[in-house]
C-alpha cells in the first residue's frame, strides 16, 4: 500500500510537515489528530479539509482521533483571528460538542478495527486545577517562544492587542497533544496551516516533558481564486449541518465554484482517483466541453460525503425542479427547499393575484423596470413557475399559485425571485 503522506501530498493537501521522518513513520499504522473548537452548533465547509484528512489517514490504515474542544472551546484559538471571541456559555458548548459529534458518525467509519475515536477535551481539563497546571504545564513555556508565534505577533502589535485568555491557548493544545501521546498512543497532529505556531508548541512540549519525538503536518487553507474565503456566501458561512444549510443550498455552491477553483476542491475534498481528476481538468479545455460538468461532479461527491446518498438525490431533485423550463412538477416541498437559497418577497395574496406579470417582476426587484420586462418576455427570457411567458399583458391567476402560497418568477436561466403568498 502507497504512504499515506505521498499520497496526499500529490493531492496538495501537504503544507508543511515537522519531519521528513514522517512519511517513514507512516508505513505503519499510527493514531493522529485533528481538534475542532465547539463555536457553533455545525462546522462549516472550510473543516471539511479537517475531515476529509482524518478520513483519508484512515483508509490507509491508520487511526483518526477527533478531539472536541469543550473545554478548549470555552477559551477559542486565536489563530487566523483579527478579534477575540465572544466567550460561549457552557451550556452553549456542551450542546456544541454533541451537534458537532454527529458530523463524524456520517463521514468517518466505525465499523472497521481503526475505528475513529472521538474525545471531549474537557474530560482531562475538568480534573487540573489552575495552580497544577500553571506549575506542571506553564513553567515549560518561555515567553520569548510564544511571543514569536505568527499567530500571537499579529495580534499583540494590533490596536486591539491579545488577552491574557487567548495568549494562554497554546498551552492548552499542547498539553492535549501531551495527554493525547501518553494516554491513546498517539503521534501526529495535523491541522490548517494557521495551526503551525500551536503544533510546533504541542511537539516541543512533548518532548520535553515524555522526552519523545511526535510530529505534526499542515493543510493548506483553501482560499478562492477571487480572494474570498472558501465555504462563504453572501449568507454567511456553508454549515454541513443540513438544519442549517439544505443539501439544495450546500450543492449550488459548490456546483458555482470557478473553474479555477474546481480543479483543487476535487482533489482536496472528494475521494476520486487523480488520473480521472487530471482527466476531467483536460477536458476542461476541449470545444465540446459542457460548461459546468466539473462542478457537478463536485458538487455531488462532495454533497453524498456530507449528506449521504438521500441528501445528494433531494439536491439533484430540487436542483431539476427549479430550473427554467424544468419539466419536474413543482410541489410546496420543492419550493420550501428552494426558498433558502434564492431571493424572497412576501406580498399579500389580493395583492399578487389579478396582477399583471411585469408589474409584478418589477416589484419585488427582479427586473428594474416594465420596459425591461417586457423586452425579457419579447426575447423568451422570462418565467412563471418554469413556464415560459410568452404575453406581456399576462396577468396571474389563481392556478398560477402553487399550493396556495408560492409563486416562482425567473429572469433567464440563473436570476430567480420566490414569491411568498400571505393570506
Amino acid at each position: 500500500m502507497r504512504n499515506v503522506i505521498d499520497h496526499l501530498s500529490e493531492r496538495g493537501f501537504i503544507d508543511a510537515v515537522t519531519s521528513e521522518e514522517l512519511a517513514k513513520k507512516t508505513d505503519q499504522p499510527i493514531k493522529l489528530y485533528i481538534g475542532f473548537d465547539p463555536t457553533a452548533d455545525s462546522l462549516h465547509l472550510g473543516n471539511l479539509v479537517g475531515i476529509m484528512a482524518l478520513a483519508w489517514f484512515q483508509r490507509f490504515g491508520h487511526t483518526p482521533v477527533v478531539i472536541l474542544g469543550g473545554a478548549t472551546g470555552r477559551i477559542g484559538d486565536p489563530s487566523g483571528k483579527s478579534t477575540e471571541r465572544p466567550l460561549l456559555s457552557d451550556e452553549t458548548i456542551n450542546s456544541n460538542v454533541l451537534s458537532i459529534s454527529k458530523h463524524f458518525e456520517k463521514m468517518l467509519d466505525f465499523s472497521v478495527p481503526n475505528h475513529p475515536l472521538i474525545i471531549n477535551n474537557n474530560a482531562w481539563y475538568s480534573e487540573i486545577s489552575l495552580v497544577d497546571f500553571l506549575r506542571d504545564v506553564g513553567k515549560h513555556f518561555r515567553l520569548g517562544t510564544m511571543l514569536a508565534k505568527d499567530s500571537v505577533k499579529s495580534r499583540v502589535s494590533s490596536e486591539e492587542g491579545m488577552s491574557f485568555t487567548e495568549f494562554s491557548y497554546q498551552l492548552l493544545q499542547s498539553y492535549d497533544f501531551h495527554h493525547l501521546y501518553k494516554n491513546h498512543g498517539v503521534v501526529l497532529q495535523m491541522g490548517g496551516s494557521d495551526q503551525w505556531g500551536n503544533i510546533t508548541a504541542g511537539i516541543e512540549y512533548v518532548r520535553k516533558v515524555a522526552h519523545q519525538t511526535v510530529y505534526g503536518a499542515t493543510f493548506p487553507l483553501i482560499t478562492r481564486s477571487d480572494g474570498k474565503k472558501f465555504g462563504k456566501s453572501e449568507e454567511g458561512a456553508i454549515w454541513l449541518s443540513s438544519d442549517k444549510c439544505s443539501p439544495f443550498q450546500f450543492y449550488q455552491y459548490l456546483v458555482r465554484v470557478a473553474d479555477s477553483d474546481v480543479i483543487q476542491l476535487l482533489r482536496m475534498l472528494t475521494f476520486l482517483e487523480l488520473e480521472e481528476i487530471l482527466s476531467i481538468e483536460a477536458s476542461m479545455s476541449q470545444k465540446d466541453y459542457e460548461p459546468n460538468t466539473a462542478q457537478k461532479k463536485l458538487a455531488a461527491e462532495v454533497t453524498r460525503f456530507v449528506h449521504g446518498d438521500e441528501g445528494l438525490g433531494l439536491a439533484l431533485k430540487v436542483t431539476e425542479a427549479a430550473a427554467p423550463g424544468s419539466s419536474t412538477e413543482l410541489n410546496p416541498a420543492v419550493l420550501e427547499q428552494i426558498a433558502a437559497d434564492m431571493p424572497n418577497a412576501t406580498l399579500k395574496y389580493a395583492d399578487v393575484v389579478g396582477q399583471k406579470y411585469v408589474d409584478i417582476a418589477v416589484k419585488v426587484g427582479l427586473l428594474s423596470s416594465k420596459g425591461e420586462a417586457n423586452r425579457l418576455i419579447e426575447n423568451g427570457g422570462a418565467y412563471l413557475n418554469n413556464e415560459k411567458v410568452t404575453d406581456t399583458q399576462l396577468r396571474f391567476q389563481e392556478s398560477s399559485v402553487i399550493g396556495s402560497k408560492y409563486i416562482l418568477l425567473a429572469a433567464g436561466k440563473k436570476k430567480k425571485m420566490l414569491l411568498t403568498l400571505e393570506p
